[in-house]
């Protein structure tokens, strides 16, 4: 009994990391902004009274997503480059 229950919970866990996905990155169109946030903010609102109920009591303002209301991109980010030994001589 108690070796099918560990079968069964180990199981269990094993399923739930197979099945868990990341989360895709996606812009909103509202910011949280001010205080603990850099530019552009946190952009994770789809109206702007979702946006204005988080920021309600904790010092920020809702502003409009600017790589959404302005067309820009984010920056890639910077590949580490790994430096070549020289060459041996022979």
């Amino acid at each position: 009994m108690r070796k099918t229950q560990l079968a069964l919970l180990t199981l269990g866990v094993l399923a739930g990391f197979v099945t868990v996905t990341p989360a895709a990155a996606r812009d909103y169109p509202w910011c949280a902004q001010g205080g603990e946030y850099d530019y552009p903010g946190e952009c994770a609102y789809s109206t702007l009274e979702q946006c204005q109920a988080s920021v309600s009591g904790r010092l920020l303002f809702c502003d409009r997503n600017p790589r959404l209301a302005y067309g820009l991109q984010p920056e890639p980010q910077p590949r580490s480059h790994r430096r070549k030994r020289p060459a041996a001589p022979y």
